[in-house]
């Protein structure tokens, strides 16, 4: 990409980030800064830091993403490593199933967990069914809230640290890790000073998300009734919206925090030189498992998919049940639900429109998220620092607080009140899913390029190839795996996304919201 091309893209960037994303948390967020007489102010958030409340929120809040970013590392890099350097009995059936907690939202799976684990739940009723006394059925949700917590997150977020690790995998030269072979290094050596390092860019995009979203995660403390989180304590002050100016100062402090924990981490990992000047080719060099190194991986993967999956089952099952408590299965079953659902005039169009939304925003992400990653890897431009944080920035603004000022800035006399959702939603949308998802393409590519040597770019531009030719015949190649990987994230989460299309239909500015624009995640 050239410097006149990469200039254009950093202002295009820029200029969407702020009418999409800046803008918009303005409108809203304003109300925590200016006091009843219109002038600014720091007394609210002066109140913040004297609740012990909101103080013991925000520590909850961090610790919890700390909990589930430990869970999910210890599930998804086994996960990775056995998928990208192994051949085993049923590797294709495992490595389908691992994706599948992206199909539902947390806040929904954490319905199925509880179904399963919860007082009334199916594993205290099969205690009990099979004669073992009362007080072994114990609350196991209740006796620790915070890891019930932690693991439904991990359970739901493990597949994105998995792609990312996947990818940063595949991109390692085996060329190194042979070198090092030659030279004596056993394998743990091997793979802490040569493989580790390596796939670093990798693990920091997929670990990022994680935390930030576990971080600011609502639906799956609000399922667990785990309410001492700032994320929360953010949704219980947004039902006094336009009273209570500490719901926004909250949400200041969410994203605050979220730009300085990624910041952080990010300068840590820019010590160190991780480019390779060949990459690929690792099919070649996976193992067959055999003996008891392949029983256990299959338990392993047995078992984190299993717990992965039950959540999906219990959804399932009170899909089709008419009755289900305090039995292992339900005692009357129903296809009513499935006959209301399919029967409603809404279902198929909501299901066409989630499909076309979240493809369409998949493909802003991707064009934004490879552009953004240029910039911020291969240029020189100012203030890339800056713009690097501020991509991550969407994964720290609660859903609702960003639907909310989209509608503010859509209202009669606003510059875009073009794009007002009551007219049609759709544009709105794809704008409101592509800034959401954003980060994901993002993260995936910039890992990609920071595994990948500049030399062979230059190699192209001295052979006389045009700077877009480059990109297209080496770079973007070179970056597959990242941009599957983020492309797969981008489009699932959009699929799942509800504050947009759920807070625009309750407002009471869009009662003439037609119908047949609601998604179905909205449904």
């Amino acid at each position: 990409m050239s410097q006149r091309l990469s200039v254009f893209f950093y202002i295009l960037i820029v200029l969407f980030l702020v009418a999409f994303l800046a803008y918009p948390l303005m409108k809203i967020l304003k109300g925590g800064f200016v006091n009843e007489s219109g002038h600014l102010t720091l007394d609210y958030v002066f109140e913040v830091f004297r609740n012990p409340i909101y103080l013991e929120g925000l520590w909850n809040s961090f610790t919890l993403a700390v909990a589930a970013l430990l869970l999910v590392s210890v599930i998804a890099l086994p996960m990775a490593v056995l998928n990208a350097g192994y051949v085993y009995p049923g590797k294709s059936i495992f490595s389908s199933l691992i994706l599948v907690p992206m199909i539902l939202p947390p806040f929904v799976g954490a319905i199925g967990f509880r179904q399963f684990w919860g007082q009334a739940g199916v594993f205290n009723s099969l205690l009990l069914a099979l004669g073992l006394p009362d007080w072994m059925a114990v609350d196991w949700l209740g006796v620790s809230r915070f890891w019930g917590v932690a693991l439904a997150m991990a359970l739901h977020l493990y597949p994105i640290l998995y792609l990312n690790t996947v990818a940063a995998l595949a991109n390692l030269d085996p060329a190194m890790e042979e070198a090092a072979r030659n030279l004596g290094a056993g394998k743990w050596l091997r793979f802490r000073k040569v493989t580790y390092p390596l796939m670093l860019p990798g693990l920091f995009a997929g670990g990022t998300i994680v935390f930030i979203w576990a971080f600011t995660e609502l639906g799956t403390p609000l399922m667990f009734d785990y309410t001492r989180v700032t994320s929360v304590q953010v949704f219980e002050a947004l039902k006094e919206i336009g009273d209570n100016p500490l719901s926004y100062v909250l949400v200041v402090l969410l994203l605050a925090s979220s730009v300085i924990l990624y910041g952080a981490g990010r300068a840590a990992l820019k010590s160190g030189e991780r480019a390779m000047v060949s990459r690929g080719g690792r099919g070649s060099t996976e193992k067959q498992l055999t003996g008891w190194r392949c029983g256990l991986a299959l338990v392993f993967l047995l078992l984190v998919t299993g717990a992965a999956m039950l959540p999906h089952i219990g959804v399932v099952l009170v899909s089709f049940s008419q009755d289900w408590y305090a039995t292992v299965l339900p005692e009357r079953w129903t296809l009513g639900h499935y006959r209301d659902a399919l029967e409603h005039s809404f279902t198929v169009p909501s299901i066409a429109n989630s499909l076309r939304y979240a493809g369409i925003a998949s493909l802003v992400d991707l064009v934004i998220g490879v552009a953004a990653a240029w910039i911020v890897v291969r240029t020189r431009l100012p203030g890339r620092a800056i713009l690097d944080s501020l991509l991550m920035a969407p994964l720290a603004v609660p859903g609702i607080v960003l639907a909310f000022g989209y509608l503010a800035m859509t209202q009669p006399g606003e510059w875009f009140q073009f794009l007002d959702p009551s007219v049609d939603p759709a544009l709105l949308l794809v704008i409101a899913y592509s800034i959401r998802r954003l980060p994901y393409v993002v993260r995936s590519v910039i890992a990609g390029l920071e595994q990948s040597s500049e030399s062979l770019e230059e190699a192209g531009r001295n052979l006389g190839a045009a700077p877009m030719r480059v990109l297209r015949r080496i770079t973007l190649p070179l970056v597959s795996a990242n941009l599957v990987a983020g492309a797969i994230l981008a489009f699932c989460f959009a699929m799942l996304e509800v504050s947009d299309s759920l807070s625009w239909r309750r407002s009471r500015w869009i009662t003439r919201l037609p119908r047949q624009y609601l998604s179905y995640s909205s449904c």
